[in-house]
């Protein structure tokens, strides 16, 4: 990445394996401010709730739709992310929502594989032009549950998912002849890097049994032309605003 834009090899990588990893795309400054929003801010707090993996673990995650004002909207906005955006689906974007997970230490449960298009599918939207930004907040390693990924998955298209626990999954009959087709990636990530993939893109995670938390912060997004179905319209189809590159850290 030169001067905050994915480079042309950044997007062809992209393309090819459904994914694109940059590293400290926030700084620690920023990355403590929304930590501290993690453990004390309101937005946080009111909108969590647990998801029970097959083992009946909980994860925890709090979701929202609306930008609102605050360090959360700051960074949906931040130009860093959504210029990003707009290069890799090469078209107006609109922002769709952000999550917060709480992987905790010795608690946070497994999420099952699954496609994010599983899900946004059912909400309505007509097309796979979507993505997901996932923001590292605290160091994802192997040990504390980080994100796995079949690399190239996104060329498979949607899969049919099915209840696994309280989780929306993909298909448990075919996931295991899939996993042998593609090259499984252990994503491990510093604080404040950003993974960047495709909304067909298969991905999951281990449960958190070791000492350290695995806290995130996603952030997702629809392109703008991309209708969804009247019936199921959950926020206004807008193009995303784009902020001040500092913004975050006037919430400090």
């Amino acid at each position: 990445m030169t001067n905050n834009i994915l480079s042309t090899t950044e997007v062809e990588q992209f393309d090819r394996d459904g994914y694109v990893l940059v590293p400290d795309l926030f700084s620690p400054a920023e990355v403590a401010v929304m930590i501290r929003s993690v453990e004390g801010g309101s937005r946080v707090a009111e909108m969590t709730r647990g998801t029970a993996d097959a083992t009946g673990k909980k994860a925890r995650l709090a979701i929202w739709h609306e930008l609102g004002d605050d360090v959360w909207a700051a960074a949906s906005t931040c130009p860093r992310v959504v210029n990003n955006v707009r290069i890799i689906l090469r078209e107006e974007i609109a922002f769709f929502h952000g999550k917060v997970m709480l992987k905790e230490a010795k608690s946070g449960g497994a999420w099952e594989w699954h496609q994010d298009y599983g899900y946004w599918y059912d909400q309505g939207y007509v097309f796979p032009r979507m993505l997901s930004v996932f923001v590292a907040l605290d160091a994802a390693t192997k040990e504390n549950g980080c994100l796995n990924v079949l690399r190239g998955s996104h060329e498979l298209g949607r899969l049919t998912h099915t209840i696994v626990g309280t989780q929306t999954g993909a298909d448990p009959n075919r996931m295991p002849q899939l996993e042998t087709m593609f090259e499984r990636v252990a994503v491990t990530m510093s604080p404040g890097s950003a993974l960047f993939f495709h909304c067909n893109l298969l991905h999951t995670s281990a449960p958190n049994l070791s000492d350290h938390h695995r806290r995130s912060f996603i952030m997702c997004y629809n392109a703008l032309a991309n209708p969804q179905l009247g019936d199921k319209k959950t926020s206004a189809q807008v193009p995303c605003p784009v902020g001040a590159d500092d913004a975050i850290l006037k919430f400090a």
